[in-house]
């Protein structure tokens, strides 16, 4: 799953952030460059694939193992 969410991360920035980079970054996505529509993106795209809510105010928007960790949560 970690693998897709990173695919997704980079499709929602329009391929400016690349797969291999997203999975090997030990900072968070916005210090990778992933702004704020891209965000928006990336969570219409994370809602789709994995059939969950994805709610703006959490801190697991921050990076991508916090965003793997919420969808998995929500899929038990």
């Amino acid at each position: 799953m970690r693998e897709r969410v990173a695919e997704l991360v980079s499709k929602a920035s329009g391929g400016d952030l690349a797969v291999a980079d997203i999975l090997a970054a030990e900072c968070s996505l916005p210090a990778l460059g992933l702004t704020s529509i891209a965000y928006l993106r990336l969570i219409d795209l994370l809602e789709v694939e994995f059939d969950c809510d994805v709610d703006l105010d959490g801190g697991h928007l921050d990076t991508l193992d916090g965003l793997v960790e919420h969808i998995a949560g929500q899929r038990k």
